[in-house]
C-alpha cells in the first residue's frame, strides 16, 4: 500500500510537505502511490542517481507507442499541446534531445546570459523603486512576476505591448504538469499552447526575414554542420524557456522571501551583509549562497517525473518497465544523509548540492539566467527596502508540482 499521508491535493500538505517527506525517507523511501500510479522516490541519492540513469526518460515515445508501453493514448484534443511541448527539449530523449540541446546551446550561451546582467539589474531596480514608492504591496505580482517575464520577453524580442500575454500563457500551460489535471485545466493548457505557438510562429517568421539581436533571431540562424532548428523546434524551445525560466524564478523569489521572514535571524544576517557591501551584487558571496539555500529549503519544483524504459532496482525495490517514478525534489533537498541539519535555513550554507535544477542531460539550461535574476532581484530589495515587512501571512497556491505562494503582501 502507498503512504497514506502523502496527499498532493490537500492544501495543508502543500503548505508543509516536509514532515511527510521525513517519514517517507525513513520508512518508505520507495513507495507506490495508488492515486497517480507512480513510484515515489524520496531520498537524495536515489533521486540524483535516477536523474542520470539512461534506463529512465522524460518520454517513452522514442522506444514504444503508448499501447506498446501499456499506456492509454492522450485524447485527441490534447494534440496541439503535446505537439508544442515535444518540439522542445524537455520532453524528448536522445538522440533528438542531444541535437536540440546542441543547437540551442549555440545561441543560449553562458556569455550571452552574463551579458544580460546589466539589463536584469536595471529592470530589477526599476521594479523595486516603483514598489518602494507605492509603499509596498504584493511582492509576487509587482516584482517577482514582472522581472523574469520582462527579461525573457526582451530576450525573445517580444514587443512591450504584447508582454502581458506571456504570464497567463505560461501559467495555463504549466497547469497540465500538475498531478491528474482536471478537464478544464487540460483544455485551458491546450488553448494557451495553441495561442502562444501561433504568436511565436508569426514572430519567428518575421525575425527570419528581418533578424535582430534577440534570441528568436539567433535561434532562427543557428546552423551546426548543416543542421538547424525547424520552425516547430524553435517554437517549442521558446515556450520551454518562458515556462521553465519564468515559473521557477517567480516561485524561488516568493518562497525565498517567505523563508527569510520565517527565519528573521537569517534575514538580518543577509541585510547586514548587503548594507556593508559596496560592490556589485554578484560579488557578495552571502547573497549567492542565500539564493542556493532558498532553492534547497523550499524547492519551487517539488516533483519531477520520469518513465522507466528498462527495469530498475531502487532501494531494494524492483520497478518494472512501463512504470512512472515521481522524484521528490523537495524531499531530496532535505535529506540528512546529504545536508547537515537539513531543516535549518542557513543563508551561508556552502556545502549545498541541491537538485532543484535537476541533473544529468536534462539539467536546467536556464540555471545561469535564473541565478542572475534572483541575485539581482534580492539585492535590489535588500538595498532599497531594508525594512521590508510582511503585512499578513501568505497562502499557498493550489499547485503541488510547481509550488509557490499566491501572493506575498509586504510593506516597505
Amino acid at each position: 500500500m502507498g503512504f497514506v499521508r502523502f496527499d498532493p491535493w490537500n492544501p495543508e500538505f502543500v503548505a508543509n510537505p516536509y514532515d511527510v517527506y521525513t517519514e517517507l525517507r525513513r520508512d518508505r523511501p520507495v513507495s507506490f502511490f495508488e492515486p497517480t500510479g507512480q513510484w515515489l522516490i524520496a531520498r537524495h541519492a536515489d533521486v540524483n542517481a535516477l536523474l542520470r540513469d539512461r534506463r529512465l526518460g522524460r518520454s517513452y515515445l522514442h522506444v514504444a507507442t503508448h499501447e506498446e508501453f501499456g499506456r492509454t493514448p492522450e485524447p485527441d484534443f490534447q494534440e496541439p499541446f503535446w505537439r508544442v511541448v515535444r518540439a522542445g527539449m524537455l520532453d524528448v530523449e536522445p538522440p533528438v534531445h542531444t541535437r536540440l540541446r546542441r543547437l540551442v546551446s549555440k545561441a543560449f550561451t553562458p556569455r550571452m546570459v552574463e551579458s544580460l546582467r546589466p539589463r536584469v539589474r536595471k529592470i530589477a531596480g526599476e521594479l523595486v523603486d516603483g514598489f518602494v514608492e507605492r509603499g509596498g504591496g504584493d511582492l509576487i505580482a509587482e516584482v517577482a512576476e514582472p522581472l523574469p517575464v520582462t527579461v525573457i520577453a526582451e530576450m525573445l524580442g517580444v514587443p512591450e505591448t504584447d508582454r502581458p500575454l506571456l504570464r497567463p500563457w505560461s501559467a495555463d500551460i504549466c497547469g497540465m504538469y500538475e498531478l491528474n489535471p482536471g478537464p478544464q485545466a487540460q483544455h485551458t493548457a491546450v488553448r494557451a499552447a495553441e495561442e502562444f505557438a501561433g504568436y511565436l510562429r508569426d514572430l519567428s517568421r518575421a525575425r527570419r526575414d528581418n533578424p535582430g539581436d534577440d534570441l528568436v533571431s539567433l535561434l532562427a540562424q543557428v546552423v551546426d554542420e548543416g543542421d538547424r532548428l525547424t520552425e516547430d523546434e524553435l517554437i517549442g524551445t521558446c515556450v520551454l524557456l518562458l515556462n521553465a525560466g519564468h515559473e521557477a524564478t517567480v516561485n524561488v523569489t516568493g518562497n525565498g522571501w517567505w523563508s527569510l521572514f520565517r527565519n528573521p535571524a537569517e534575514l538580518d544576517r543577509l541585510r547586514t551583509a548587503a548594507a556593508a557591501h559596496d560592490g556589485t551584487p554578484d560579488t557578495l558571496p552571502l547573497l549567492a549562497t542565500a539564493v542556493e539555500e532558498m532553492m534547497r529549503w523550499d524547492t519551487p519544483l517539488q516533483m519531477f517525473e520520469r518513465w522507466v524504459l528498462e527495469p530498475v532496482t531502487v532501494g531494494g525495490v524492483e520497478i518494472p518497465r512501463g512504470a512512472e517514478v515521481a522524484l521528490l525534489f523537495g524531499s531530496a533537498n532535505r535529506d540528512p544523509e546529504v545536508f547537515e541539519d537539513p531543516d535549518r535555513f542557513d543563508v551561508g550554507r556552502t556545502d549545498n548540492p541541491h537538485i532543484s535544477f535537476g541533473a544529468g542531460i536534462h539539467f536546467c539550461l536556464g540555471a545561469p539566467l535564473a541565478r542572475v535574476e534572483l541575485v539581482e532581484s534580492f539585492w535590489a530589495l535588500l538595498k532599497a527596502a531594508p525594512g521590508l515587512e510582511l503585512t499578513r501571512e501568505p497562502s499557498w497556491g493550489p499547485g503541488y508540482i510547481i509550488r509557490g505562494l499566491e501572493s506575498l503582501p509586504v510593506s516597505v
